[in-house]
């Protein structure tokens, strides 16, 4: 999971650097296709050639098109945010999903869950501002991002229990880079060698991660192994030191701190 959650910030990282000449949607689209190859090369290793058929596709198209909508709100973020505040913001996802949970699904949530969820949006508060001179609106594309992966994690319900892993990933990989053929019609920069490398780099990455992710949650319960995606944190403040000089103030933290607390109190309360 940690090796995972790592992966993921390091795609982050290079769709950071990226995102300065390039549109999120040509970037999400690049990153789909290049790693499509990688994704349908673990279905044949894994499952085989009935591994690429899906029995409920239209669940993986609409969670293709969300993927690539939520990748383009987060990267849109970056553009002002650094690495560490778009992150600790995503991490509001659970959180969003407990609530649409209760409210759409009519699932019961108890005063503890309730009292998380309160916690975690005060944790929100605190990194966002609202009000103050330093507030950003890039900050409403990170947590619009956060909101996408939330319906993007509820929508996994409804994927056919017949198919595995690696189908939903090459499905959604699939219409990922299917919708994403939107950005042809734009003006795309020329692009360098650079652009080409980095662009790989996170097709690998990506892909990587979602296999270690998987892997991760497949060998132990999850109320052991999804608190480590708060590691995340960690990673990205190093990278945003590393590759930009960025060392984000006090608030962040502080405001990522409540919100970990709120996610880690949330998931204890469902056991």
């Amino acid at each position: 999971m940690c090796s995972g959650v790592l992966m993921f910030v390091l795609n982050d990282t290079a769709g950071k650097w990226l995102v300065a000449r390039y549109d999120p949607v040509q970037i999400a689209f690049a990153r789909s296709l290049l790693a499509l190859p990688m994704v349908a090369v673990l279905v044949m290793t894994f499952d085989g050639f009935q591994g690429f058929r899906s029995h409920r596709i239209g669940i993986h198209a609409l969670r293709g098109l969300l993927i690539l909508v939520a990748t383009f709100a987060f990267y849109s973020s970056m553009r002002s945010l650094s690495l560490a505040e778009a992150t600790s913001l995503l991490f509001t996802a659970p959180i969003i999903v407990a609530v649409l949970a209760a409210l759409f699904l009519r699932e019961a949530v108890g005063t503890r869950r309730w009292i998380s969820i309160l916690l975690g949006f005060s944790g929100v508060l605190v990194v966002v501002r609202p009000g103050i001179s330093t507030f950003r609106p890039e900050s409403l594309d990170a947590l619009f991002a956060a909101f996408l992966y939330a319906l993007i994690m509820l929508s996994a319900r409804w994927i056919d229990t017949r198919d595995s892993p690696w189908t939903m990933a090459f499905h959604t990989t699939a219409f990922s880079a299917l919708f994403g053929m939107v950005s042809l019609s734009g003006d795309w920069p020329v692009m360098h060698g650079t652009d080409i490398g980095l662009l790989s780099f996170m097709a690998v990455t990506g892909t990587g991660a979602a296999a270690f992710v998987t892997q991760a949650f497949r060998m132990a319960p999850a109320s052991l192994v999804a608190p480590l995606d708060y590691t995340a944190l960690l990673w990205a403040s190093l990278m945003g030191w590393l590759v930009w000089g960025t060392i984000p103030g006090w608030p962040v933290y502080a405001g990522a701190a409540i919100i970990v607390a709120s996610g880690i109190l949330l998931l204890r309360a469902g056991e």
